[in-house]
């Protein structure tokens, strides 16, 4: 067998395994956005259909219009977006002090493990606690628990994720930057910042999926309108008697597209952050 022979069966095995992945990956996607589109019929029929038969839009207008998923969504937008500043603030501050600090590098690290090792404690276990918090405080069905909470919870990760992008920078720009007369926190963000914003830009997006699909807290810490997020909102769909199909895929749909926007709008700077980090 030739040498181009080979190449090309390499080739195309690489491709088929990749058609397979994709088609593996994103059926699921494909299957809720067309069942959104589907009529009450077609969905409880025997023989499921590929394709729309009927296509319609009830299922928008009873998801949207007769429920109140356009405040779940406004709830989700302004707790994910304001945790994911607050948490990507306060983990780039300490992702920075772990990589720029005078300390043994046995703390560094073990610091370092402390810090993500929070995320390994299922968030069923801390549950009872920051509900009887919460209580207290009178702040069940508010945006600032939600946030708190959420901000804690996205923390550890930007913290680790961070601070790796922040030692790719070289600290001979820091420390021309003090010569000029900069303090570290100048420094910091006239240096150290716009030169990771790749890294931050990948840091957000996979804050932002993780607290856009965040489940459990928003089920235990609202319970109105007011605070319910999408994921909630969503599940509320199924119920003890029904499940409706119709309107979870339409409902799917739309909470699938500001992560998919973002994303995309991100997508450079994304691609960038996850390859070669800040700068070589």
């Amino acid at each position: 067998m030739s040498y181009r022979l080979r190449n090309i069966l390499s080739s195309l095995a690489k491709y088929v395994a990749l058609a397979v992945i994709l088609v593996i990956v994103l059926f699921p996607i494909y299957w809720m956005v067309v069942t959104g589109f589907k009529n009450r019929l077609e969905l409880t029929g025997t023989q499921p259909t590929w394709f729309p038969q009927i296509f319609t839009l009830d299922n928008y207008f009873k998801a949207f219009g007769g429920r109140a998923f356009p405040q779940y969504m406004v709830n989700s937008i302004i707790v994910v977006s304001t945790s994911t500043v607050l948490s990507l603030i306060a983990g780039s501050l300490a992702a920075y002090a772990l990589a720029r600090f005078p300390m043994s590098r046995g703390f560094r690290n073990n610091m370092s493990f402390w810090i993500l090792s929070t995320r390994m404690v299922p968030p069923i276990v801390t549950i009872i606690p920051i509900y009887l918090l919460f209580v207290n405080l009178h702040w069940l069905n508010s945006y600032r628990a939600l946030i708190i909470v959420y901000t804690g919870f996205a923390l550890p990760f930007t913290t680790w994720m961070m601070r790796a992008f922040i030692q790719e920078v070289p600290v001979d720009l820091e420390e021309a930057a003090l010569v000029d007369g900069d303090n570290r926190l100048t420094a910091f963000f006239r240096i150290v910042l716009p030169l990771t914003a790749p890294g931050m830009a990948a840091t957000a997006v996979f804050s932002i999926v993780v607290l856009w699909n965040e489940f459990i807290f928003a089920l235990i810490l609202a319970s109105t309108s007011k605070a319910i997020t999408l994921p909630v909102g969503v599940s509320g769909l199924v119920s003890q008697y029904e499940l409706l199909w119709g309107e979870m895929g339409a409902a799917g749909t739309v909470v699938i597209l500001p992560i998919l926007i973002f994303s995309l709008s991100v997508q450079r700077y994304l691609v960038r952050g996850l390859t070669v980090g800040a700068i070589k």
